[in-house]
């Protein structure tokens, strides 16, 4: 294959334009015995005649013309390759890969990415779902750039390998069947449910959220029924079935039942529970163009979040089908 030499390339790109060795020369401030060799040098690495005699100048060749139709082709892909570069160094083009949990994509990274596309239409966000535990397994081992999990879930805060970024404390409001003796309860508090039958997931985050708040209100809940989906739980909830804790964020994007299901959703105002969304990218990471838009965008997602509860008012009611935690 022949030696394609920018440089070079260039050079006779020039000559052509302004039609002297010396002329080119100057433009390019060399001297005219260097633009000489430097063209005689791409003449032999091609294996082609690129100029010839005419009078006291010279010409380019049929094949020095073949050349450069070629040559354009590949200073404008050039020209393509800087602008897309530039612009992954500002953050603005490239791809970022986001590993979230399942109720965080709807709240968090639709809306982060909805801005992205509209701001940094050339930076592509590729997302991928995961378990809030098994977020930074996946960041660790490369298979994402940003990960959003739980704070129950991450490492210790001195781990080297990451480095975190709160997001948002998320509410837990508790669900009830909508004919329960407390559902219109003025001052409900969690540790008035602790004679409840509860559903919950057998194991996973969401269990060890449930028991964990239910601990700290005092009581260790009675395990009536268990499952991992929203679907299932609230269901179980309508049918007077047991009470059920439920993540302020998983009512997010419009996932909802119709009227009439039967659930009353209740804040918890005097022991109100949280759960806590974290944002990690591997350490060192975080200077990164890409990741950072998407670190911020998320954040400007959860402060939305926020204000859309303030001025929304707590929940009374809210029969629904949410996402899984």
């Amino acid at each position: 294959m022949a030696d394609w030499d920018i440089r070079k390339l260039r050079i006779l790109r020039t000559l052509h334009e302004l039609g002297t060795v010396t002329a080119t020369a100057e433009a390019l401030h060399l001297t005219p015995s260097a633009v000489s060799q430097q063209l005689t040098g791409l003449a032999k690495a091609l294996g082609v005649t690129l100029l010839e005699a005419d009078g006291r100048r010279v010409r380019l060749t049929g094949a020095a013309h073949l050349v450069l139709r070629h040559a354009e082709e590949v200073f404008a892909q050039l020209e393509r390759a800087d602008a897309e570069l530039l612009g992954h160094l500002r953050g603005e083009a490239g791809q970022v890969r986001v590993g979230a949990f399942s109720t965080a994509i709807p709240a968090l990274v639709v809306p982060a990415v909805r801005e992205l596309r509209r701001t940094h239409p050339g930076l592509a966000v590729t997302v991928r779902e995961t378990e809030a535990a098994a977020a930074y397994e996946l960041l660790a081992a490369g298979g994402v750039e940003l990960a959003l999990s739980l704070a129950a879930h991450a490492p210790a805060p001195r781990d080297p390998k990451f480095s975190r970024f709160p997001l948002l404390a998320d509410p837990l409001d508790v669900a009830l069947p909508a004919g329960h003796p407390l559902a219109a309860e003025p001052a409900l508090r969690l540790a008035d449910l602790a004679g409840e039958p509860w559903i919950f997931g057998s194991s996973g985050p969401w269990s060890q959220i449930t028991v964990a708040a239910c601990e700290s209100a005092g009581f260790v809940p009675e395990q009536a029924h268990a499952a991992a989906g929203w679907s299932a739980i609230l269901a179980m909830v309508a049918a007077g079935m047991g009470v059920a804790l439920v993540p302020r964020m998983a009512l997010a994007g419009g996932h909802g039942t119709p009227d009439g299901a039967g659930i009353a959703l209740r804040v918890l105002h005097a022991d109100q529970p949280r759960r806590y969304v974290v944002a990690a990218v591997r350490r060192g990471g975080e200077g990164a163009p890409g990741p950072a838009r998407v670190l911020a965008a998320l954040h400007r997602a959860a402060a939305a979040q926020a204000r859309g509860r303030t001025a929304a008012g707590p929940p009374r009611e809210a029969p629904g089908t949410v996402q899984s935690p």
